[in-house]
């Protein structure tokens, strides 16, 4: 007994040694674009995965990555800090293309994927179809976050996201239905497969509504930023885990989750500072599981495995390229039938060229059974597809946004809110001057302060008049900008007057209301 109790605190010291040495090498690698300025060219993500790819070539492994770490531990709360800052009005807007890419184009991107390898590589059907599944999920972390720094707009952004989020739970319960199929495990054909999918599906939404709704209600009763901080991060896990022991999808029980709290939870149950310390919370929680899941991709490449197999490796390249193409040309045209709104070509081609794939493809192959043949190829395969859309496609995609003018105004909209922040910062001031008749401070120092303060008004309200002329298109964000405030403050109002005890739990129907108006 005192032997394995010696053992199990010895696993426990060496496994804190090596997280504490994958957190360090992935903190040094955030500190590098501060250092030199030339490695700002390259996203952090990937700036990571190349860091990896250089301990994997002097052999040296930080952690063995298993699909129980990628999908139990780092998974929830990826999907989760994603689902909670979507906005529901923006998805709502381009559901119905979402809905399309994530079920038809994971279809069409595993059926395309196998075939190719079936009739081009001569690979068995099976180990081409477990090959697809796992290459299905799109993971486009990298990319969206170069978005947001290059100031794109934000539909592309919903779009790719949207997307991301549901695929994931798409690509997992392919994935389950394929590799049961040669265990024996699954009943072939079109009926049971599609009864399968909607149980899956079912359970993960019923779930992920029952929890969502749940401490949306439950923190309506307190104010306890810490305690509500606190249930984000066990609704993330524990939905997983729920969902997945009832026989559904956890991937799509944590993005329902996520979704509800962001959009409806955090609005009824919490006040804006509430907020402001989960949102913090969880970016920087993606940006610490990130920051170690791309170290370790790079860092778990197999090399001499790669070379053996470079041959599958292009063929599914070409392949999944190929029908990604394919998908979102066919799925955008019904999509635009549908809703009668056109998805541009140049957005369809940074969709196309930005579905890099990530930690899901690789849990997925490396969760293949070890009794099925050709396990070591498809991880092989994976593994380097992975890596060719990170390296290749992550680091050319700035370059295409530039070419298709895509690229947005980030720069002069984060110029403008600074002005509109100290004009509004001096205004305080100058009310408070205006007011303040504090014992020992002299009446011309006041009349001097005031003068002072009004005179940088006038400049700072001169500097934001002269952007307004010179990019007329600027006044339609400074108008979505105050609706969104007027429309937080309405909101935020009905939320005090539950707390108060002055309305009861019929606030539900007042808010939507209010988010409603926003999409109007």
């Amino acid at each position: 007994m005192v032997l394995e109790s010696a053992i199990s605190e010895e696993a426990i010291a060496t496994n804190l040694k090596q997280f504490l040495l994958v957190l360090s090498v992935s903190l040094g690698v955030a500190t590098l674009p501060q250092i030199f300025s030339w490695f700002r060219q390259i996203p952090y993500t990937l700036l990571l995965v190349i860091v990896g790819l250089g301990l994997a070539v002097v052999d040296v492994r930080l952690v063995v990555l298993s699909p129980a770490l990628i999908l139990s531990i780092f998974l929830p709360p990826l999907l989760f800090e994603a689902a909670w800052n979507l906005k529901w009005s923006d998805l709502q807007k381009d559901f119905v293309p979402i809905c399309l890419y994530a079920v038809f184009g994971v279809v069409i991107s595993i059926v395309g994927v196998a075939l190719g390898l079936n009739q081009l590589a001569g690979i068995s059907l099976t180990t081409a179809l477990l090959i697809g599944a796992s290459l299905s999920a799109t993971d486009p972390v990298s990319v969206t976050a170069l978005f947001r720094e290059l100031g794109v707009g934000s539909r592309l952004v919903t779009l790719m996201e949207g997307e991301s989020l549901f695929n994931d739970g798409m690509a997992v319960v392919a994935f389950g239905v394929l590799v049961a199929l040669p265990l024996g495990n699954a009943e072939l054909g079109f009926q049971p497969i599609l009864l399968q999918f909607f149980q899956v599906v079912g359970i993960g939404v019923a779930v992920g509504c029952l929890i969502g709704f749940a401490i949306s209600y439950l923190t309506q009763r307190f104010d306890l930023p810490l305690v509500e901080q606190s249930l984000t991060l066990v609704s993330a896990y524990g939905t997983y885990l729920i969902t997945e022991d009832l026989g559904g999808s956890g991937v799509i029980g944590v993005v329902t989750t996520g979704l509800i709290l962001g959009n409806f939870g955090s609005r009824i149950g919490m006040n804006p500072r509430t907020r402001i310390i989960v949102s913090e919370f969880w970016e920087f929680l993606a940006f610490f599981v990130n920051s170690i899941v791309f170290l370790l991709i790079g860092d778990q490449i197999r090399f001499a495995s790669l070379g053996e197999n470079l041959q599958i490796i292009a063929l599914t390249v070409a392949a999944m390229i190929l029908m990604r193409a394919v998908a979102l040309l066919v799925l955008s045209k019904l999509s635009g039938i549908i809703t009668q709104s056109e998805i541009s070509l140049p957005e369809q081609t940074i969709l196309w060229w930005g579905g890099l794939r990530g930690s899901v493809s690789i849990a997925l192959a490396l969760s293949v059974p070890t009794i099925l043949p050709d396990r070591e190829i498809i991880i092989a395969t994976v593994f380097g597809v992975v890596l060719f859309t990170l390296l290749v496609q992550g680091l050319t995609i700035k370059p295409l946004l530039e070419k298709l003018n895509l690229l947005g105004d980030a720069p002069l909209r984060e110029h403008y809110l600074q002005l509109v922040a100290r004009n509004v910062a001096l205004e305080r001031v100058l009310q408070h001057l205006q007011i303040e008749k504090r014992p020992g401070i002299d009446s011309e120092f006041i009349r001097y302060q005031t003068k002072l303060i009004s005179g940088e008004i006038e400049q700072v309200k001169t500097q934001i008049d002269t952007l307004h002329s010179e990019y007329p298109n600027l006044q339609n964000f400074t108008t979505e900008q105050f609706r969104d405030e007027l429309l937080a403050i309405e909101a935020d109002t009905y939320a005090e007057f539950v707390k108060s005890g002055r309305l009861n739990k019929e606030l539900v129907p007042i808010l939507e209301d209010v988010l409603q108006s926003r999409i109007d």
